[in-house]
Protein backbone atom coordinates (compact mmCIF):
# COMPACT_ATOMS: atom_id res chain seq x y z
CA UNK A 1 0.00 0.00 0.00
CA UNK A 2 2.84 2.26 0.96
CA UNK A 3 4.90 1.13 -2.20
CA UNK A 4 1.44 2.33 -4.45
CA UNK A 5 0.68 5.81 -2.94
CA UNK A 6 4.71 6.98 -3.55
CA UNK A 7 4.94 5.39 -6.67
CA UNK A 8 1.64 7.50 -7.44
CA UNK A 9 3.43 10.99 -5.52
CA UNK A 10 6.29 9.90 -7.64
CA UNK A 11 4.78 9.90 -11.22
CA UNK A 12 4.13 13.55 -10.69
CA UNK A 13 7.69 14.30 -10.33
CA UNK A 14 8.93 12.35 -13.06
CA UNK A 15 6.80 14.14 -15.58
CA UNK A 16 7.83 17.36 -14.20
CA UNK A 17 11.55 15.41 -14.89
CA UNK A 18 10.31 14.94 -18.48
CA UNK A 19 8.99 18.24 -19.08
CA UNK A 20 11.66 19.92 -17.90
CA UNK A 21 14.64 18.28 -19.85
CA UNK A 22 12.07 18.00 -22.79
CA UNK A 23 12.23 22.02 -22.52
CA UNK A 24 15.91 21.92 -22.53
CA UNK A 25 16.38 19.62 -25.96
CA UNK A 26 14.56 17.06 -27.24
CA UNK A 27 14.75 13.54 -25.28
CA UNK A 28 14.27 9.92 -25.97
CA UNK A 29 13.28 6.94 -23.56
CA UNK A 30 16.58 5.38 -22.35
CA UNK A 31 18.41 8.25 -22.18
CA UNK A 32 15.94 9.90 -20.11
CA UNK A 33 15.75 6.68 -17.84
CA UNK A 34 19.51 7.35 -17.05
CA UNK A 35 18.26 10.91 -16.16
CA UNK A 36 16.03 9.69 -13.95
CA UNK A 37 18.12 6.65 -12.34
CA UNK A 38 20.59 9.80 -11.36
CA UNK A 39 17.85 11.29 -9.59
CA UNK A 40 16.97 7.96 -7.67
CA UNK A 41 13.91 6.91 -9.61
CA UNK A 42 14.63 3.13 -10.59
CA UNK A 43 12.38 2.70 -14.50
CA UNK A 44 12.62 0.46 -16.95
CA UNK A 45 10.94 0.99 -20.34
CA UNK A 46 7.77 -1.12 -19.91
CA UNK A 47 7.08 1.94 -17.07
CA UNK A 48 8.75 5.00 -18.89
CA UNK A 49 7.03 4.65 -22.47
CA UNK A 50 3.45 4.21 -21.28
CA UNK A 51 4.56 7.73 -19.19
CA UNK A 52 5.61 9.48 -22.55
CA UNK A 53 2.96 8.16 -24.66
CA UNK A 54 -0.01 9.77 -21.92
CA UNK A 55 1.71 12.73 -22.04
CA UNK A 56 2.06 12.75 -25.70
CA UNK A 57 -1.29 12.10 -25.81
CA UNK A 58 -2.59 14.79 -23.87
CA UNK A 59 -0.55 17.42 -25.74
CA UNK A 60 2.20 17.92 -23.35
CA UNK A 61 4.90 16.08 -25.96
CA UNK A 62 4.93 16.34 -29.55
CA UNK A 63 6.52 12.91 -30.72
CA UNK A 64 9.47 13.10 -33.82
CA UNK A 65 10.82 10.13 -35.27
CA UNK A 66 14.52 10.25 -36.37
CA UNK A 67 17.07 7.06 -37.69
CA UNK A 68 20.31 7.03 -36.13
CA UNK A 69 22.42 3.99 -36.45
CA UNK A 70 19.73 2.61 -38.79
CA UNK A 71 16.72 2.14 -36.11
CA UNK A 72 13.84 4.41 -35.66
CA UNK A 73 14.25 6.94 -32.59
CA UNK A 74 11.59 8.15 -30.73
CA UNK A 75 12.76 12.25 -29.28
CA UNK A 76 10.32 13.70 -27.43
CA UNK A 77 9.76 17.60 -27.30
CA UNK A 78 7.63 19.63 -25.26
CA UNK A 79 4.98 21.97 -26.45
CA UNK A 80 3.14 24.85 -25.58
CA UNK A 81 0.72 23.64 -23.65
CA UNK A 82 3.49 21.43 -22.42
CA UNK A 83 5.12 24.83 -21.63
CA UNK A 84 2.23 26.07 -19.72
CA UNK A 85 1.99 22.86 -17.70
CA UNK A 86 5.52 22.92 -16.72
CA UNK A 87 6.20 26.96 -15.35
CA UNK A 88 2.45 25.98 -13.41
CA UNK A 89 3.82 22.79 -11.48
CA UNK A 90 7.55 24.88 -11.03
CA UNK A 91 5.53 27.37 -9.16
CA UNK A 92 3.98 24.87 -6.83
CA UNK A 93 6.82 22.83 -6.78
CA UNK A 94 9.01 25.90 -5.52
CA UNK A 95 5.87 27.08 -2.82
CA UNK A 96 5.86 23.52 -1.56
CA UNK A 97 9.53 23.42 -1.32
CA UNK A 98 9.47 26.68 0.86
CA UNK A 99 6.65 25.31 2.97
CA UNK A 100 8.24 22.29 3.31
CA UNK A 101 11.67 23.50 4.39
CA UNK A 102 10.79 26.10 6.60
CA UNK A 103 8.75 23.42 8.61
CA UNK A 104 9.89 22.15 11.86
CA UNK A 105 10.45 18.11 11.61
Amino acid sequence: MKKQIIRKLFLGFIQIHILYHAKKEPVFGAWMIEELRTHGYEMSPGTLYPILHNMEAKGLLKKEEQTVEGKIRKYYRITDIGMEVFEEAKRKAFELFLEIEDSDY
